[in-house]
Protein backbone atom coordinates (compact mmCIF):
# COMPACT_ATOMS: atom_id res chain seq x y z
CA UNK A 1 0.00 0.00 0.00
CA UNK A 2 1.44 3.37 -0.99
CA UNK A 3 2.10 5.78 1.87
CA UNK A 4 0.56 9.21 1.32
CA UNK A 5 2.94 12.18 1.37
CA UNK A 6 3.26 13.75 4.80
CA UNK A 7 1.97 17.02 3.39
CA UNK A 8 -0.66 15.62 1.05
CA UNK A 9 -3.04 18.39 2.16
CA UNK A 10 -0.80 20.87 0.33
CA UNK A 11 -1.24 20.82 -3.42
CA UNK A 12 -0.48 23.09 -6.31
CA UNK A 13 3.28 23.49 -5.94
CA UNK A 14 3.41 23.64 -9.74
CA UNK A 15 1.74 27.06 -9.58
CA UNK A 16 5.03 28.46 -8.30
CA UNK A 17 7.17 27.27 -11.18
CA UNK A 18 5.99 29.89 -13.69
CA UNK A 19 6.32 32.81 -11.25
CA UNK A 20 8.84 35.53 -12.02
CA UNK A 21 10.40 37.07 -8.92
CA UNK A 22 12.03 40.48 -9.12
CA UNK A 23 15.67 39.90 -8.26
CA UNK A 24 18.59 42.29 -8.51
CA UNK A 25 22.20 41.16 -7.99
CA UNK A 26 22.84 44.71 -6.78
CA UNK A 27 20.56 44.05 -3.79
CA UNK A 28 22.75 41.10 -2.79
CA UNK A 29 25.83 43.33 -2.94
CA UNK A 30 24.18 45.98 -0.77
CA UNK A 31 23.05 43.31 1.68
CA UNK A 32 26.63 42.03 1.90
CA UNK A 33 27.78 45.48 2.99
CA UNK A 34 25.04 45.46 5.60
CA UNK A 35 26.34 42.11 6.82
CA UNK A 36 29.88 43.55 6.95
CA UNK A 37 28.63 46.19 9.40
CA UNK A 38 26.90 43.49 11.43
CA UNK A 39 30.10 41.45 11.53
CA UNK A 40 32.03 44.46 12.83
CA UNK A 41 29.55 44.81 15.68
CA UNK A 42 29.67 41.09 16.46
CA UNK A 43 33.48 41.09 16.53
CA UNK A 44 33.67 43.85 19.17
CA UNK A 45 33.25 41.22 21.87
CA UNK A 46 35.50 38.50 20.40
CA UNK A 47 38.90 37.86 21.96
CA UNK A 48 41.82 36.23 20.06
CA UNK A 49 42.05 33.49 22.70
CA UNK A 50 38.58 32.30 21.63
CA UNK A 51 39.96 31.25 18.24
CA UNK A 52 42.96 29.62 19.94
CA UNK A 53 40.58 27.38 21.89
CA UNK A 54 38.90 26.29 18.65
CA UNK A 55 42.25 25.36 17.12
CA UNK A 56 43.26 23.41 20.22
CA UNK A 57 39.83 21.75 20.51
CA UNK A 58 38.49 21.41 16.94
CA UNK A 59 35.75 18.82 17.61
CA UNK A 60 32.83 21.32 17.61
CA UNK A 61 34.03 22.88 14.33
CA UNK A 62 34.39 19.44 12.70
CA UNK A 63 30.94 18.32 13.86
CA UNK A 64 29.43 21.62 12.73
CA UNK A 65 30.89 21.12 9.25
CA UNK A 66 29.48 17.58 9.13
CA UNK A 67 26.03 18.91 10.07
CA UNK A 68 26.28 21.55 7.35
CA UNK A 69 27.51 19.54 4.40
CA UNK A 70 26.61 15.91 5.13
CA UNK A 71 23.61 15.61 7.43
CA UNK A 72 21.48 18.57 6.31
CA UNK A 73 21.57 17.69 2.58
CA UNK A 74 20.82 14.02 3.35
CA UNK A 75 17.88 14.86 5.63
CA UNK A 76 16.62 17.39 3.09
CA UNK A 77 16.55 14.64 0.48
CA UNK A 78 14.42 12.49 2.79
CA UNK A 79 12.09 15.43 3.50
CA UNK A 80 11.65 16.04 -0.24
CA UNK A 81 10.75 12.37 -0.74
CA UNK A 82 8.18 12.63 2.06
CA UNK A 83 6.61 15.90 0.90
CA UNK A 84 6.77 15.24 -2.85
CA UNK A 85 6.58 18.84 -4.06
CA UNK A 86 7.02 19.87 -7.67
CA UNK A 87 10.45 19.08 -9.09
CA UNK A 88 11.45 22.76 -9.10
CA UNK A 89 10.48 23.21 -5.43
CA UNK A 90 12.27 19.98 -4.45
CA UNK A 91 15.42 21.02 -6.28
CA UNK A 92 15.20 24.43 -4.61
CA UNK A 93 15.14 22.75 -1.20
CA UNK A 94 18.16 20.65 -2.10
CA UNK A 95 20.02 23.70 -3.41
CA UNK A 96 19.38 25.68 -0.22
CA UNK A 97 20.61 22.74 1.87
CA UNK A 98 23.74 22.54 -0.28
CA UNK A 99 24.66 26.18 0.41
CA UNK A 100 27.01 27.16 3.27
CA UNK A 101 25.86 28.80 6.49
CA UNK A 102 24.77 32.42 6.20
CA UNK A 103 26.77 35.28 7.68
CA UNK A 104 23.75 36.48 9.64
CA UNK A 105 24.26 33.36 11.80
CA UNK A 106 27.09 35.17 13.58
CA UNK A 107 24.73 37.92 14.72
CA UNK A 108 22.10 35.36 15.77
CA UNK A 109 24.75 33.50 17.81
CA UNK A 110 25.76 36.77 19.44
CA UNK A 111 22.16 37.50 20.43
CA UNK A 112 21.82 33.96 21.83
CA UNK A 113 25.07 34.49 23.79
CA UNK A 114 26.53 31.48 22.00
CA UNK A 115 30.14 30.82 21.08
CA UNK A 116 30.56 33.62 18.56
CA UNK A 117 34.17 32.67 17.75
CA UNK A 118 32.97 29.16 16.84
CA UNK A 119 30.18 30.63 14.71
CA UNK A 120 32.58 32.92 12.85
CA UNK A 121 35.06 30.06 12.40
CA UNK A 122 32.37 27.78 10.95
CA UNK A 123 31.20 30.49 8.55
CA UNK A 124 34.79 31.17 7.49
CA UNK A 125 35.38 27.43 7.01
CA UNK A 126 32.19 26.37 5.24
CA UNK A 127 31.96 29.36 2.89
CA UNK A 128 35.10 28.59 0.83
CA UNK A 129 34.25 24.88 1.06
CA UNK A 130 31.08 25.71 -0.87
CA UNK A 131 33.20 25.99 -4.01
CA UNK A 132 33.30 22.18 -3.95
CA UNK A 133 30.59 21.04 -1.55
CA UNK A 134 27.64 23.04 -2.93
CA UNK A 135 27.96 21.73 -6.52
CA UNK A 136 28.78 18.24 -5.20
CA UNK A 137 25.76 18.03 -2.88
CA UNK A 138 23.39 19.51 -5.46
CA UNK A 139 24.58 17.06 -8.11
CA UNK A 140 24.49 14.01 -5.80
CA UNK A 141 21.20 14.53 -3.94
CA UNK A 142 19.54 16.24 -6.89
CA UNK A 143 20.58 13.31 -9.07
CA UNK A 144 19.02 10.83 -6.66
CA UNK A 145 15.82 12.86 -6.58
CA UNK A 146 15.37 13.73 -10.25
CA UNK A 147 18.19 12.40 -12.39
CA UNK A 148 16.57 13.39 -15.70
CA UNK A 149 15.25 16.77 -14.64
CA UNK A 150 16.37 19.84 -16.63
CA UNK A 151 16.83 21.57 -13.25
CA UNK A 152 19.76 19.26 -12.50
CA UNK A 153 22.49 21.41 -14.02
CA UNK A 154 26.22 21.61 -13.22
CA UNK A 155 26.73 24.41 -10.70
CA UNK A 156 29.85 26.53 -10.65
CA UNK A 157 30.64 29.14 -8.00
CA UNK A 158 32.97 31.99 -8.78
CA UNK A 159 36.12 31.83 -6.57
CA UNK A 160 36.28 35.65 -6.62
CA UNK A 161 32.79 35.81 -5.11
CA UNK A 162 33.86 33.48 -2.31
CA UNK A 163 36.99 35.57 -1.68
CA UNK A 164 34.83 38.67 -1.42
CA UNK A 165 32.49 36.93 1.02
CA UNK A 166 35.22 35.51 3.25
CA UNK A 167 37.71 38.38 3.18
CA UNK A 168 35.75 41.57 2.58
CA UNK A 169 32.45 40.68 4.26
CA UNK A 170 33.80 38.43 7.02
CA UNK A 171 37.55 38.85 7.46
CA UNK A 172 38.06 42.63 7.40
CA UNK A 173 35.06 43.54 9.64
CA UNK A 174 35.99 40.85 12.20
CA UNK A 175 39.62 41.98 12.34
CA UNK A 176 38.64 45.66 12.67
CA UNK A 177 36.03 44.84 15.32
CA UNK A 178 38.51 42.84 17.38
CA UNK A 179 41.11 45.63 17.13
CA UNK A 180 38.60 48.26 18.28
CA UNK A 181 37.39 45.95 21.06
CA UNK A 182 40.97 45.39 22.27
CA UNK A 183 42.25 48.97 22.20
CA UNK A 184 39.07 50.85 23.10
CA UNK A 185 37.24 48.64 25.64
CA UNK A 186 35.48 51.53 27.43
CA UNK A 187 34.12 52.88 24.17
CA UNK A 188 32.96 49.40 23.16
CA UNK A 189 31.10 48.86 26.43
CA UNK A 190 29.14 52.04 25.75
CA UNK A 191 28.17 51.30 22.16
CA UNK A 192 28.06 47.48 21.96
CA UNK A 193 24.40 46.97 22.84
CA UNK A 194 23.35 49.82 20.54
CA UNK A 195 25.39 48.44 17.65
CA UNK A 196 23.68 45.07 18.02
CA UNK A 197 20.23 46.63 18.08
CA UNK A 198 20.94 48.82 15.07
CA UNK A 199 22.36 45.78 13.25
CA UNK A 200 19.13 43.82 13.70
CA UNK A 201 16.88 46.69 12.63
CA UNK A 202 19.16 47.59 9.72
CA UNK A 203 19.31 44.06 8.37
CA UNK A 204 15.61 43.24 8.73
CA UNK A 205 14.70 46.59 7.21
CA UNK A 206 16.92 45.94 4.24
CA UNK A 207 15.54 42.44 3.69
CA UNK A 208 11.99 43.80 3.68
CA UNK A 209 12.99 46.55 1.25
CA UNK A 210 14.72 44.07 -1.04
CA UNK A 211 11.58 41.91 -1.11
CA UNK A 212 9.21 44.84 -1.60
CA UNK A 213 8.88 44.11 -5.31
CA UNK A 214 7.69 40.58 -4.54
CA UNK A 215 5.29 41.18 -1.64
CA UNK A 216 2.21 40.61 -3.80
CA UNK A 217 3.50 37.23 -4.95
CA UNK A 218 4.49 36.22 -1.42
CA UNK A 219 1.07 37.02 0.01
CA UNK A 220 -0.67 35.20 -2.83
CA UNK A 221 1.35 31.97 -2.73
CA UNK A 222 2.97 31.79 0.70
CA UNK A 223 0.40 29.22 1.88
CA UNK A 224 1.94 26.70 -0.52
CA UNK A 225 5.41 26.73 0.99
CA UNK A 226 5.12 28.17 4.50
CA UNK A 227 4.89 24.81 6.27
CA UNK A 228 7.46 23.12 4.05
CA UNK A 229 10.07 25.83 4.74
CA UNK A 230 9.18 25.80 8.44
CA UNK A 231 9.75 22.03 8.58
CA UNK A 232 12.93 22.22 6.52
CA UNK A 233 14.38 25.00 8.67
CA UNK A 234 13.36 23.29 11.92
CA UNK A 235 15.07 20.13 10.69
CA UNK A 236 18.28 22.11 10.17
CA UNK A 237 18.16 23.61 13.68
CA UNK A 238 17.41 20.22 15.25
CA UNK A 239 20.20 18.28 13.54
CA UNK A 240 22.63 21.09 14.32
CA UNK A 241 21.81 20.82 18.01
CA UNK A 242 21.36 17.10 18.61
CA UNK A 243 24.13 15.65 16.45
CA UNK A 244 27.02 17.34 18.31
CA UNK A 245 25.21 16.59 21.57
CA UNK A 246 25.67 12.87 20.80
CA UNK A 247 29.43 13.50 20.94
CA UNK A 248 29.19 15.26 24.32
CA UNK A 249 29.77 18.76 22.97
CA UNK A 250 28.78 21.31 25.61
CA UNK A 251 25.32 22.84 25.39
CA UNK A 252 26.50 26.32 24.39
CA UNK A 253 28.47 24.97 21.42
CA UNK A 254 25.48 22.80 20.44
CA UNK A 255 23.35 25.92 20.34
CA UNK A 256 25.93 27.68 18.19
CA UNK A 257 26.18 24.78 15.72
CA UNK A 258 22.39 24.62 15.59
CA UNK A 259 22.22 28.27 14.59
CA UNK A 260 25.02 27.85 12.06
CA UNK A 261 23.18 24.91 10.46
CA UNK A 262 19.74 26.53 10.56
CA UNK A 263 20.84 29.83 9.01
CA UNK A 264 21.63 29.06 5.38
CA UNK A 265 23.18 31.33 2.76
CA UNK A 266 19.99 31.37 0.71
CA UNK A 267 21.23 34.58 -0.91
CA UNK A 268 23.91 32.50 -2.62
CA UNK A 269 21.17 30.08 -3.69
CA UNK A 270 19.19 32.92 -5.26
CA UNK A 271 22.27 34.26 -7.02
CA UNK A 272 22.88 30.81 -8.53
CA UNK A 273 19.24 30.37 -9.57
CA UNK A 274 19.19 33.71 -11.38
CA UNK A 275 22.55 33.18 -13.05
CA UNK A 276 21.70 32.49 -16.74
CA UNK A 277 25.07 30.79 -17.23
CA UNK A 278 23.97 28.10 -14.74
CA UNK A 279 20.20 27.80 -15.04
CA UNK A 280 18.93 28.49 -18.59
CA UNK A 281 16.40 31.38 -18.64
CA UNK A 282 13.86 29.22 -20.49
CA UNK A 283 13.45 27.03 -17.40
CA UNK A 284 10.53 27.82 -15.11
CA UNK A 285 12.53 28.69 -11.99
CA UNK A 286 9.77 30.21 -9.87
CA UNK A 287 9.53 27.21 -7.52
CA UNK A 288 13.26 27.17 -6.84
CA UNK A 289 13.46 30.93 -6.40
CA UNK A 290 10.39 31.07 -4.14
CA UNK A 291 11.84 28.48 -1.77
CA UNK A 292 15.22 30.24 -1.57
CA UNK A 293 13.64 33.69 -1.14
CA UNK A 294 11.25 32.61 1.63
CA UNK A 295 14.07 30.73 3.36
CA UNK A 296 15.95 34.05 3.41
CA UNK A 297 13.09 35.64 5.33
CA UNK A 298 11.97 32.78 7.55
CA UNK A 299 15.37 31.67 8.87
CA UNK A 300 15.91 35.20 10.23
CA UNK A 301 12.55 35.14 12.02
CA UNK A 302 13.07 31.61 13.40
CA UNK A 303 16.72 32.30 14.27
CA UNK A 304 15.90 35.49 16.19
CA UNK A 305 13.08 33.80 18.12
CA UNK A 306 15.34 30.87 19.02
CA UNK A 307 18.19 33.21 19.98
CA UNK A 308 15.97 35.30 22.24
CA UNK A 309 14.66 32.13 23.93
CA UNK A 310 18.18 30.81 24.54
CA UNK A 311 19.30 34.23 25.74
CA UNK A 312 16.62 34.10 28.44
CA UNK A 313 17.62 30.52 29.33
CA UNK A 314 21.43 30.57 29.64
CA UNK A 315 23.42 27.36 30.08
CA UNK A 316 25.15 26.56 33.37
CA UNK A 317 28.53 27.48 31.88
CA UNK A 318 27.15 30.85 30.73
CA UNK A 319 25.77 31.58 34.21
CA UNK A 320 29.15 30.75 35.75
CA UNK A 321 31.00 32.91 33.23
CA UNK A 322 28.62 35.84 33.77
CA UNK A 323 29.11 35.48 37.51
CA UNK A 324 32.89 35.68 37.12
CA UNK A 325 32.59 38.74 34.88
CA UNK A 326 30.36 40.45 37.44
CA UNK A 327 32.81 39.62 40.26
CA UNK A 328 35.63 41.11 38.20
CA UNK A 329 33.63 44.31 37.58
CA UNK A 330 32.70 44.57 41.29
CA UNK A 331 36.35 44.27 42.28
CA UNK A 332 37.27 47.31 40.17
Amino acid sequence: MEILPLLSLFKGFEQLDALKLNFSPVSITIMNFAIAFIMFGVALGIKPKSFTQIILHPKPAVLGTICQYLLLPALTFLLVLAVRPSTAVGMGMILVAACPGGNISNLISSIAKGNVALSVSLTALTTPMSLIMTPLNFAFWGGLYAARSPYLVPITIEPLEMFRTVFIILGIPVILGMIVGHYFPKFVRKIEKYVQGVSIVFFIGFVLAALAGNFDLFFRYIHLIFIIVLLHNALAFLVGYHFPKLFKVNKNNCRTISIETGIQNSGLGLALIFNPRIFPPELELGGMAFIAAWWGVWHIVAGLLLALYWRKHPTASQVLENSKIQEFKDSK
